[in-house]
């Protein structure tokens, strides 16, 4: 193995932890997630073991980047953003829109068909999200308000007030999501209000 290949492999650990940091999740979490255990993760992250593909495969799904961005390979000059949707068991379909760690991520979600009166699941997590609908309607359950937001609608609130969003009987529904840690914001711009009678 080359020198340059042994400082890429080198720096897949520190890498790998930092991904974790800022996802905020535990080894014990991410053991759970990637079916890795907790001391193989401690030991990769820490740069005592290195790391296999079948390891990577796993951690690079979980921390939702590609191989070539978890050993930091050479660009290759292709702009494009290889959608590749994240697993789900709901019929969700989520697709990934940002391709570095860190920072605001962007989502396209496809929810498919709801039910009116479904029981939302509130969930809160740390961050910022705002949803941008697409196509469809989209029902946006947040703290003890129960919206149902349109084409071209947009909504944006702290994810630590307990939320939820589904689609409703009308059919599925088609939105983009920027989620951010706390204090990362989509900032709206419009036009300032006209001066004159109310």
């Amino acid at each position: 193995m080359d020198a340059a290949t042994d400082r890429t492999i080198d720096a897949v650990g520190p890498r790998l932890k930092r991904l974790r940091q800022h996802r905020e999740i535990t080894l014990t979490d991410l053991a759970a997630e990637t079916g890795i255990s907790t001391s193989t993760l401690s030991r990769l992250e820490a740069g005592l073991r290195r790391p296999t593909l079948e390891q990577l495969l796993p951690l690079a799904r979980a921390h939702g980047v590609t191989l070539d961005e978890l050993v930091d390979a050479p660009p290759t000059g292709d702009p494009r953003v290889n959608l590749r949707p994240l697993p789900s068991s709901d019929g969700r379909i989520v697709l990934p829109l940002t391709r570095r760690p860190g920072g605001i991520q962007a989502y396209k979600f496809v929810l498919p068909a709801g039910r009116d009166d479904a029981a939302p699941d509130l969930r809160t997590h740390e961050g910022y999200d705002w949803a941008f609908v697409l196509n469809g309607r989209l029902r946006l359950v947040l703290g003890e308000h129960d919206l149902i937001l349109e084409p071209g609608e947009a909504a944006e609130f702290d994810t630590r007030t307990p939320h939820w969003f589904g689609a409703t009987s009308s059919g599925p529904v088609e939105f983009l999501s920027l989620v951010g840690r706390q204090g990362e914001r989509a900032h709206v711009r419009a036009a300032p209000q006209q001066q004159g009678s109310r």
